[in-house]
C-alpha cells in the first residue's frame, strides 16, 4: 500500500507524521480522510505526479528541521527547478547543436552591424539545455523574487502561529524553528517548480526581455526545436532568426552597461513593496476542508497567496512595463531590419514571436501568479513603432542615442503618440535651455548689477508701483526695465545701461 505523503501512517501504534498532524491541526482540527495531496499540489502550481510529490514533500520534512539563511529556502528551490527541469525530455547538449548554435550567433552579430550604431559584444554564443539554463539564471531568479519571497514566507509563517491551537504551540515546544522555516520551504518548492516549468519555455537567455545571464550570449537548441513545431518553416531559418534577437539583446544589455541594473533595480523596487494580506491567508487556514480537494482548489486559485498592490505599485509597474517594452520593441524592430532581405519567412517569424511574447506561456502565468509580477512587452507594437519613426527621423545613429542615459528613454505618453516624441522633446529642452539661462544669469550675478537710473525715485519694493497710482504703472509690464533704453515712464527719461 503507497503511504500518503502528508500522513504516511493512521495507526495508534506509529505516531502521526509531524507535517499532517499540523496541517489537520490549522485546517481547524478537522480529520484528513479524503484528503487528497495531489489535488492540492495541483491548485498549488506543484506537479501532480504521486511519486515526485511524495520526494518533495520528504525534503521538505527534512528541510524544515535544517537550518535556513533565510525566511525561503534557496537550496529547495534550486534543486525543485533542476528536477523539474530534467523531469521532460532534457538532452545533453550535443557537439553539432553547439557548433550550430555558435556559427548561427555569429551570423547574427553581422547582420546586425548595419541596422544598428552599437558595436558588437564580441561574445562567445553558447547552447544550454534547460538544466544548464537554470543554472546560469538562478541567481538573477533569486535576486527579482527574493524581496516578495520573504513577504510570502514570512505571511505564510505568521498565519500558521496565529491559527495553530495552544496546545499544538505546546507540543512544538523547541521546534519552532521548523514552522518558521515551514513557510520558506513551500515558496521555495514553488518557486522551485516555476523556474523549472519555465526552462522549458524559453528559447535564450534574455528571452523574457531581461538579462537573467549576465554578459552571456545563449540558445536551448531543444527549446528551439519545439519552438519551430507546427510553423512549416526551415529549422536553420528559425534559429538564425532567434539568434538575432539574442544578438541584439546581448548587444543593447552590454554596450548600455546602465540597463541592466536600471530593469533588474526597477523589478526589485517594485517587489520590495508588496506586501501579502495576511488575514486572507488565516480565513483560507480556518475555513478549509481537507475533505473536500475542489474547494481547496478553488481557494488556492482564487489568488490566496497573490500580493495586493498599492497606488504607488500601480505606477511603479507602469515604468517597468515602459522599459520592458522599450528593450522589447527595439529588439524586434532591429530583428526586422536584419532579417528582412535575407530570411524569406523573417516576416512570419517575427509576427509568431510578438503573439508568443504577448501572450506568455503556461510557466510565465505560473510565475506571474506567484510572485504577482509579469514580465511581458504589453506594449511592443508601440514601441517598435516609436523607435521605427525615430530612425526615419534620426537616423540609426540618432535613433540608438536614446540609450545613452535613462532621463532621456521615451515615456508611456511617448509610446501613445510616436509621432509626437520629438515636438514633445524638443519643448522640454527648450524649457530646460531657459531654465539653465536664468541660472546661469543669476549665478553670473546678472540679476544684481541693474545700473542705477533703473529704478524709480521712492522705489522701496515690489508694492511700490501700487502705491504710485494707476498711472504709475499704465506702460510698465514684468522685465521692462531690462534692455529697453527708449522706456521713458518710470525713470524720467534716463537711458538705461
Amino acid at each position: 500500500m503507497t503511504s500518503n505523503p502528508l500522513n504516511p501512517s493512521n495507526g495508534d501504534e506509529t505516531p502521526k507524521d509531524p507535517l499532517a498532524e499540523m496541517l489537520q491541526n490549522l485546517m481547524g482540527g478537522k480529520g484528513m480522510e479524503g484528503f487528497d495531496p495531489a489535488e492540492l499540489a495541483k491548485a498549488a502550481g506543484l506537479p501532480d505526479d504521486p511519486n515526485l510529490l511524495a520526494q518533495m514533500f520528504s525534503q521538505v520534512q527534512a528541510m524544515m528541521s535544517a537550518p535556513s539563511e533565510g525566511p525561503v529556502n534557496w537550496q529547495l528551490a534550486h534543486e525543485n527547478a533542476r528536477r523539474v527541469a530534467a523531469s521532460s525530455a532534457d538532452p545533453s547538449v550535443t557537439s553539432q547543436q553547439s557548433r550550430e548554435v555558435d556559427e548561427a550567433l555569429r551570423l547574427a552579430e553581422l547582420w546586425l552591424d548595419p541596422v544598428t550604431d552599437l558595436p558588437a559584444t564580441g561574445l562567445i554564443g553558447r547552447a544550454w539545455s534547460r538544466a544548464e539554463w537554470v543554472e546560469a539564471t538562478l541567481g538573477t531568479w533569486k535576486r527579482l523574487t527574493e524581496p516578495v519571497a520573504n513577504s510570502i514566507a514570512n505571511a505564510l509563517s505568521s498565519a500558521m502561529t496565529e491559527q495553530m491551537p495552544e496546545e499544538m504551540k505546546s507540543m512544538m515546544g523547541g521546534a519552532s524553528s521548523m514552522l518558521q522555516n515551514m513557510g520558506g520551504a513551500i515558496f521555495g518548492m514553488q518557486l522551485g517548480q516555476a523556474i523549472g516549468a519555465l526552462s522549458g519555455e524559453v528559447v535564450s537567455s534574455t528571452d523574457i526581455g531581461v538579462p537573467l545571464a549576465d554578459l552571456e550570449m545563449a540558445l536551448l537548441p531543444s527549446n528551439v526545436a519545439s519552438f519551430g513545431e507546427g510553423l512549416s518553416l526551415p529549422e536553420n531559418d528559425i534559429r538564425l532568426f532567434l539568434a538575432v534577437r539574442e544578438a541584439a539583446h546581448a548587444r543593447l544589455f552590454v554596450q548600455v552597461p546602465w540597463l541592466r541594473g536600471h530593469l533588474l533595480g526597477a523589478i526589485e523596487a517594485y517587489a520590495r513593496g508588496i506586501h501579502i494580506d495576511t488575514s486572507r491567508i488565516e480565513e483560507l487556514a480556518r475555513d478549509l476542508d481537507p475533505s473536500n480537494p475542489e474547494g481547496i482548489q478553488e481557494a488556492l486559485s482564487q489568488g490566496v497567496f497573490m500580493p495586493q498592490r498599492t497606488p504607488a505599485q500601480e505606477q511603479a509597474l507602469e515604468k517597468l512595463e515602459t522599459a520592458l517594452a522599450l528593450v522589447e520593441g527595439w529588439v524586434d524592430e532591429l530583428s526586422a531590419a536584419a532579417t528582412e532581405k535575407l530570411l524569406p519567412s523573417a516576416a512570419a517569424l517575427r509576427e509568431t514571436v510578438r503573439r508568443r511574447r504577448a501572450t506568455g506561456g503556461p510557466a510565465e502565468h505560473a510565475f506571474s501568479s506567484l510572485v504577482g509580477l509579469e514580465l511581458r512587452p504589453r506594449r511592443l507594437r508601440e514601441a517598435a513603432a516609436l523607435w521605427a519613426a525615430l530612425k526615419d527621423e534620426r537616423g540609426i545613429e540618432g535613433r540608438d542615442a536614446i540609450w545613452q542615459h535613462p532621463d532621456l528613454l521615451p515615456t508611456a505618453e511617448d509610446l501613445d503618440d510616436p509621432q509626437g516624441f520629438t515636438a514633445r522633446r524638443q519643448l522640454a529642452e527648450a524649457s530646460d535651455s531657459e531654465v539653465d539661462d536664468a541660472l546661469q544669469k543669476l549665478l553670473s550675478g546678472g540679476f544684481d548689477n541693474a545700473p542705477e537710473g533703473d529704478v524709480p525715485e521712492g522705489d522701496a519694493g515690489a508694492g511700490d508701483a501700487t502705491d504710485a497710482g494707476p498711472d504709475a504703472g499704465a506702460g510698465e509690464q514684468p522685465g521692462d526695465g531690462e534692455g529697453k533704453p527708449d522706456d521713458k515712464k518710470s525713470d524720467g527719461g534716463n537711458p538705461q545701461g
